[in-house]
């Protein structure tokens, strides 16, 4: 299972986003409080459409308790890693992944960090930015994960107007 991790999110907008991805790739997501915002926002609802009830997530009260209920394998995304997200083998489709994400303003505590160095990667960019949108970063690498295990599940035609709808 594909594993979603936000660490104390602070923008609702992001976080809606996340849970539409979620909700469109049966990754789970999983949220470590505190939110910088509630839940039953509209921002949230406006960002994750009407999709958000197809997405499974989890609220936990803190790392530790998180920690306490979840095992398998942790990779951090972090402007601090020093390889880039693509270097991870994340083809075995049995193994439980968890790609953890900071909160928007100063990512995953440094004291956190610390106890996963080898696990901690990095989204290449120029020095011209500390680092991507945290919505487009999820995206990122998710997908990433997806395409080594050659999209399990998901549809590879448009199920709505059908496969053939462009040459009609």
């Amino acid at each position: 299972m594909i594993n979603i991790v936000l660490f104390e999110p602070e923008i609702p907008q992001n976080t809606g986003n996340i849970m539409r991805t979620c909700a469109g790739t049966y990754a789970k997501l999983h949220l470590i409080k505190p939110l910088g915002f509630s839940l039953d926002e509209k921002t949230i609802k406006r960002c994750g459409v009407n999709y958000i009830e197809h997405c499974d997530y989890t609220v936990y009260e803190n790392w530790e308790d998180f920690l306490s209920k979840n095992k398998g394998s942790f990779y951090f995304l972090t402007r601090y890693g020093k390889r880039p997200h693509t270097e991870c083998d994340f083809s075995n489709i049995e193994d439980d992944i968890y790609l953890i994400f900071g909160k928007e303003s100063t990512g995953v505590p440094k004291e956190i960090l610390r106890n996963y160095l080898d696990s901690c990667f990095r989204i290449p960019t120029n020095d011209y930015i500390r680092s991507l949108n945290l919505s487009n970063c999820v995206a990122l690498v998710l997908y990433e994960v997806l395409r080594q295990q050659d999209y399990p599940n998901l549809l590879r035609t448009e199920p709505f107007k059908g496969e053939d709808y462009l040459s009609q």
